[in-house]
């Protein structure tokens, strides 16, 4: 690690364990405002997808079919898919949350996320702790790596038992069939790197309709409603 001139060890400690107190209250906060929404389900994707786009299309209107579902909608509260996810919420008259991220470019908190439900967070990692913890399915909408790390974070939490089981899905077949058939051919079949059962994580769709079926389905087999 190369250190920033004239700041000593002990003063990059002090920093260290002062910045303790940020992480917790940040945890803290997102406790008490998440445990409030009720059942939500997360679309992530790329925040530069443009309005006029078939993607931001398909995003809006996966939302408003989660809404008419029973769940309200996470988002990482930006622009893009973020955006689309939280407008075909509010539009559909549902719960609307946005996780927004302080980065230095591209990041603001969009138009259509319910006032009281809003969050700003300095650190990713305590971000993602709140979509994992207060999410009822993940919807992963076309987007860049930062899609792809929150992707495979649920993917690995869920393989190796840290968290309970909940429907992944992927919208978009002509994106993600690449991604699926190096995971299927390099990871598993060439390498044995994942368990045959691990593809069975994914569920890869392409309209609103798939992607409220699988959510049904993947709850009424637990005996639980969008009210639960």
């Amino acid at each position: 690690m190369r250190l920033q001139q004239h700041k000593s060890w002990n003063e990059i400690k002090t920093n260290d364990s002062w910045a303790l107190f940020k992480i917790m209250g940040e945890f803290v906060n997102g406790f008490e405002k998440m445990s409030k929404i009720g059942p939500c389900v997360s679309i992530f994707g790329s925040a530069r997808t443009p309005q006029d786009t078939e993607h931001y299309k398909l995003a809006v209107d996966t939302a408003k079919a989660i809404v008419k579902s029973g769940y309200g909608v996470i988002t990482g509260g930006g622009p893009g898919i973020m955006e689309a996810g939280n407008k075909g919420a509010k539009e559909a008259g549902g719960t609307s949350v946005g996780l927004n991220i302080e980065l230095p470019f591209e990041q603001q908190a969009n138009a259509f996320i319910d006032t009281d439900k809003s969050l700003d967070f300095d650190y990713f990692f305590v971000r993602k702790v709140m979509f994992v913890k207060y999410s009822q399915g993940f919807v992963v909408m076309p987007g860049g790596v930062g899609t792809l790390d929150e992707l495979f974070e649920a993917i690995t939490l869920i393989q190796t038992n840290k968290i309970e089981k909940f429907p992944i899905i992927l919208v978009g077949t002509d994106y993600w069939k690449g991604l699926i058939k190096w995971i299927k051919e390099v990871l598993l079949n060439q390498y044995q790197a994942i368990s045959p059962e691990d593809m069975d994580l994914i569920h890869l769709v392409d309209t609103p309709e798939e992607v409220t079926t699988i959510l049904d389905a993947f709850y009424k087999q637990y005996q639980l409603s969008p009210n639960f």
